[in-house]
């Protein structure tokens, strides 16, 4: 016997050396179905032609691209122009999916820190509080949410009961709405992250950082942000992306002047008058801005790694 194991009994990772690809040929499948066969599907029909009565016509063309990026006219023969429509759309996305991230971030980082630093058999208690809304649809919550701030739900009733305002507070079918929509649908998707990277955080750092006269900002900004860096990022990553793409909460607490991309690309789809090829290519376009943001951020990672 070596080391307490049996003559010629191998270590753990002699016995799955030579197998990497076995062992993940099962999440390659499932990934393969699941995952690319739908994106190379809707790249697919992205470059085909829309059949006047909806579905597609087998001819390849770069039609729903143009639609998209330029304005030919009515009759499509006009010089082309920049279409603002769809482009608008897609920017009121990114800065609501970023004000999105920025209000779970500030609400999201003191609550993991809270839960993090309370006693251990406590901890689990505060995170099902947290989780605890996702155990109804996502479809429910917003409604349930648009149902509480409409002009004649209980927040209006309660503050116009009170003496606090004198007519209803006109919150639905405001960008604040929608706000408040994405906010509550992924803050959870914040506060999970963060807790973990501060539940691995040393505090004896904080001490040290005390101890050599650094007040709570200087500490806070210097010694803390920069342990639970990665956990603040994958926060940010996992609600920024998803309020990229939402369509529920531009819809339901939303109006004309909040449509995001979502809600555009499910147009797209619905019924027989929809536009498949415009659809997907709207979703391919909002797919490439997504991997950008992933790719940046891998590489800082891989630039951080290095360093």
């Amino acid at each position: 016997m070596a080391g307490g194991a049996p003559m010629g009994a191998g270590t753990g990772s002699d016995i799955y050396r030579g197998n990497g690809l076995k062992l993940m040929l099962p999440a390659w499948i499932m990934i393969g179905i699941f995952l690319l066969v739908p994106v190379i599907i809707v790249g697919v029909y992205s470059f085909l032609t829309k059949e006047f009565r909806g579905g597609v016509i087998w001819e390849f063309s770069l039609d729903a691209y143009d639609q998209f990026f330029f304005d030919r006219g009515l009759f499509g023969d006009e010089p082309p122009t920049l279409e603002w429509t769809y482009i608008g759309i897609f920017w009121r996305s990114i800065w609501q999916a970023g004000l999105a991230t920025i209000a779970c971030l500030l609400i999201g980082f003191p609550t993991a820190w809270f839960i993090a630093t309370r006693e251990a058999s406590s901890r689990s208690i505060w995170l099902f509080l947290v989780t605890i809304p996702y155990w109804v649809n996502l479809l429910i919550r917003t409604v349930s949410m648009k149902f509480l701030i409409r002009d004649t739900g209980p927040l209006n009733e309660f503050l116009l009961s009170i003496g606090l305002i004198n007519e209803p507070l006109g919150l639905i079918n405001t960008n604040f709405a929608v706000q408040l929509g994405l906010f509550y649908s992924y803050l959870p998707f914040m506060v999970l992250p963060i807790y973990a990277a501060v539940e691995r955080y040393d505090f004896a750092l904080s001490e040290a950082a005390a101890d050599l006269y650094a007040g709570a900002w200087t500490t806070l900004r210097l010694v803390i942000l920069p342990v639970v860096k990665p956990g603040i990022i994958a926060g940010c990553i996992l609600v920024f992306v998803p309020s990229l793409g939402a369509f529920l909460a531009p819809d339901l607490l939303g109006g004309a002047k909040t449509f995001m991309i979502g809600s555009l690309i499910e147009e797209q789809f619905k019924g027989s008058a929809g536009n498949w090829p415009f659809g997907a290519a709207a979703s391919m376009i909002l797919l490439s801005i997504v991997l950008v943001v992933l790719m940046v951020y891998a590489r800082n990672q891989n630039k951080e790694g290095t360093s």
